[in-house]
């Protein structure tokens, strides 16, 4: 059940498309229609700013807040050990034939920090510019790391500084060709429990492979990085758009939400969540959610199709599932502590909108289970009409979830709610 709580003047998300936490693409053992069973469909709908009167809407238990607003397309959050928040700022930069036009985000770093403990950052800072579209972060010993899409470098980094300077020496652990399909450029980072190891997600190159394989080497994987000796390989591949990596907290294995394959109906093929095997391979592109072969490429690789392993649960087709974080590591009420918080982007390839909210997905055991459950909605308020999105997901030092939503500009705080006295 959902509780308002006012961040902004209310408004209420109406139908219950937007919040849908069950239906044939969704759970452990999804319902799976057959390919093209509905129409394939463009429904991108406008982007708007709250207006007055809006307002999210959390689970009972919960308070949501704005943490930091008036951010230019925020699409990655990591806490620091001291509490600090970096957060990269960075757009999809299309291409187009139009020799004027151009594109290009903000291509930063910056460092969001909390001093009075309010829920609410009080100082901004540019850590670092004159990036390539930015994406993931992770620092290791005095090293930060980070993810462009043209590659991985580190750079010398105190915690608690609060800039690098422009003439800082960047040192490259692995490259990555930018050009081409440009809607998965991110590059998410990950590191091992024993920071030995540092985990890269690469989206594909491609919706189903129809620029050919060639295009797709060291892609739809998710990619390992030796520290001490710099070998690299690949962990796991057939994952079409790995974006968000996590490590469950009583197995340590690593958990990554994925962006699967649009253009085969509505309900085709559902994103999903996974525990990832080592060495396993996930399907893509030849088949989906386990091996059910994808029409557009019937019987080619039947070696590959017999050995795609099935995915752990689905959280909805086309809901572009971005960011994943263990409720385990939160402050938030009991009922969140086994399982995962998972934010769903929003869909464009669905005649129904679907998504463009937060979920949980309860855990047993090391597995989810569900039933998936709505935590953070509100961010529509009727067919077409989407005031933010949901993407990545960052544990606040106080154990609150941080929620980054690229569209709104803002970065969203989950916190339990204040007793009533």
């Amino acid at each position: 059940m959902l509780r308002r709580l006012l961040t902004l003047p209310l408004i209420l998300a109406t139908g219950l498309a937007h919040a849908q936490t069950s239906g044939p693409s969704i759970g452990s053992r999804p319902a799976l229609p057959a390919p093209y069973t509905t129409k394939s469909v463009v429904n991108t709908p406008d982007t708007t700013p709250f207006h007055d009167g809006a307002s999210l809407k959390v689970a009972d238990g919960l308070a949501v807040n704005v943490f930091a607003d008036g951010l230019d397309s925020p699409r990655n959050a990591v806490v620091l050990r001291n509490g600090d928040v970096l957060v990269a700022e960075a757009t999809t930069e299309r291409k187009s034939n139009d020799p004027n036009y151009r594109a290009v985000g903000r291509n930063r770093i910056l460092l969001l920090r909390d001093t009075d403990g309010d829920g609410r950052a009080d100082v901004r800072e540019t850590l670092i510019r004159g990036l390539s579209q930015p994406y993931g972060m992770q620092l290791i010993g005095g090293k930060l790391y980070i993810a462009n899409a043209n590659g991985v470098f580190w750079t010398p980094y105190k915690l608690g500084i609060t800039h690098i300077a422009d003439d800082a020496p960047r040192t490259w652990i692995t490259r990555f060709d930018p050009t081409g399909y440009n809607n998965h450029w991110t590059r998410n980072l990950l590191a091992s429990r024993d920071e030995r190891t540092l985990f890269i997600a690469v989206g594909s190159a491609s919706n189903a492979g129809e620029f050919g394989m060639a295009k797709e080497s060291r892609r739809a994987a998710i990619l390992a990085i030796d520290l001490a000796s710099g070998r690299e390989r690949i962990f796991a591949d057939g994952i079409r758009n790995p974006v968000g990596m996590a490590l469950e907290p009583r197995t340590g294995r690593l958990w990554t939400s994925v962006n699967e394959r649009d253009e085969l109906g509505d309900d085709l093929v559902p994103d999903y969540i996974v525990g990832v095997k080592e060495g396993g391979f996930y399907g893509w592109p030849y088949s989906y959610w386990g091996q059910n072969p994808d029409p557009r490429l019937k019987g080619q690789r039947p070696e590959l199709v017999a050995k795609a392993l099935t995915p752990d649960f689905a959280v909805g087709a086309h809901a572009s599932a971005l960011g994943i974080a263990f409720g385990a590591n939160t402050s938030l009420p009991a009922r969140f502590k086994d399982g995962a918080f998972v934010a769903r982007h929003g869909s464009w390839n669905r005649s129904t909108l679907l998504g463009y909210d937060v979920v949980f997905v309860p855990f047993r055991g090391g597995k989810a289970v569900g039933p998936m459950q709505p935590v953070l909605t509100g961010f529509t308020d009727g067919p077409g009409h989407v005031h933010g999105r949901p993407r990545a997901l960052a544990t606040a030092r106080d154990g609150s979830v941080l929620v980054v939503d690229d569209k709104g500009g803002r970065i969203w705080r989950i916190a339990a709610a204040p007793l009533v006295r």
